[in-house]
């Protein structure tokens, strides 16, 4: 095996394990609010939620060329790499760009916070690729009308969408008792939940498409701009719905237990917005944060309720990590690629992957001091993730039953 196949290689495997972690890491956005209402049980959620992200990894490519083709500056117009004219091991770039976006997810999920895995991704590419190639190594009007607008717009209408839906849903159902209601509107949660986890694989897991297409460039294997290998598609699909089925249970309990308290009118509302706003990006090419626009749908969905709790400390601390999100992922990209590259070749990348491996374990085992799982997920909220103690958790219940406390 050449050196440089060894590498795109490690390649692909980080993008995938990236993927993965992507799955996980963003299992709240669908199902969160339908597992915090009881609508469904949370390990029947994430396995609805997996088998739609496979799916709706099939159904569109827009967003995967976006990443393939309008973030890093590794091709000529004709589809011919860079490296060949500029002498760049563009597959460094791309490994610690992917390093990056990986340790930022897992210390967000570590620390229960709902940050973007798109952005995470995003900011490691960005970072090693100015490292590598200085500013012009990045297509700046990409990041601004794919990445940067999106990502302030898409929140910000999320929530004003999901915030008139539970206004006018709670003014349409004010007669209806409340057994009655909170029942229908889980089985419509049911709908728009499973709606959400198929937008979700239509946006999120194109990216990693169009990470390993953009590593297919590099090496020179692949030359086709507007397609995507089919094996890349059907990995990546695979990837996603695996991580998502592991469910990240530490950023599904924030969303749906510590964000708002939140009712199942609400909950069918803010899925019903993310659902639309993920589907009209992913046509478009955008690559948003789907975490964002969950969480100013489930925000929105709380500001709609009156007298619904809304947790404004929470929802800053998710904000500091979305406007860290982008820096710090590039900036671990970035010293990835000076490291990797100081070391050089195959080894640089290999020492690199080890050290990936290295913090993932210490972060996983780490996570074990503090359990958050399907039997303590929905648990009441006591002002932080904090671990909860097994007597205190709430049982999941089927659709149409009310929760029962201890």
């Amino acid at each position: 095996m050449t050196e440089a196949l060894f590498i795109l290689v490690v390649v692909i495997v980080t993008a995938l394990a990236f993927d993965f972690t992507n799955g996980f890491h963003d299992t709240g956005n669908a199902m969160a609010t339908s597992i915090a209402t009881g609508a469904l049980r949370p390990r029947v959620a994430v396995g609805l939620s997996a088998v739609l992200n496979l799916v709706g990894a099939f159904l569109s490519i827009e967003v995967a060329l976006t990443v393939s083709n309008k973030v890093v500056s590794i091709q000529s117009g004709d589809g011919t790499p860079i490296e060949s004219l500029m002498g760049i091991p563009i597959l460094t770039i791309v490994f610690a760009g992917l390093v990056g976006g990986i340790l930022w997810n897992l210390t967000t999920w570590l620390l229960g916070l709902p940050s973007s895995s798109s952005h995470a991704l995003f900011g490691g590419l960005i970072g090693s690729a100015i490292a590598a190639l200085g500013l012009g190594g990045v297509k700046w009007d990409g990041v601004i009308t794919s990445i940067i607008i999106p990502a302030v717009a898409a929140p910000v209408v999320a929530g004003f969408v999901a915030g008139f839906g539970t206004w006018a849903v709670y003014q349409i159902v004010a007669r209806v008792p409340q057994a009655r209601r909170d029942k229908g509107f889980r089985w419509g949660q049911i709908g728009s939940a499973s709606l959400v986890s198929l937008a979700h694989g239509t946006n999120d897991a194109q990216k990693t498409m169009g990470v390993i297409t953009l590593s297919l460039i590099a090496y020179g294997s692949w030359t086709d701009t507007e397609a995507i290998p089919f094996w890349v598609k059907a990995s990546c699909a695979v990837a996603i719905a695996a991580g998502t089925y592991v469910g990240g249970w530490r950023v599904i309990r924030t969303l749906g237990k510590g964000l708002v308290e939140i009712q199942s009118p609400q909950g069918m509302a803010a899925e019903t917005a993310s659902a639309a706003i993920i589907l009209s990006s992913s046509h478009l090419g955008m690559a948003l944060s789907t975490t964002q626009v969950a969480t100013g749908s489930i925000l929105g969905s709380g500001v709609g309720k009156q007298g619904a709790l809304v947790r404004w400390g929470v929802a800053g601390r998710m904000a500091v990590a979305w406007v860290t999100t982008l820096p710090a992922a590039g900036a671990v990209g970035a010293l990835c690629w000076f490291v990797a590259q100081s070391i050089g070749g195959a080894i640089g990348v290999a020492l690199v992957f080890a050290f990936l491996v290295a913090i993932s374990t210490w972060m996983f085992l780490y996570s074990r001091k503090t359990p958050i799982n399907p039997g303590n997920v929905n648990a009441d909220w006591r002002g932080g993730l904090a671990p909860v103690d097994e007597t205190d958790a709430v049982e999941p219940v089927a659709v149409g039953a009310q929760p029962e406390r201890s």
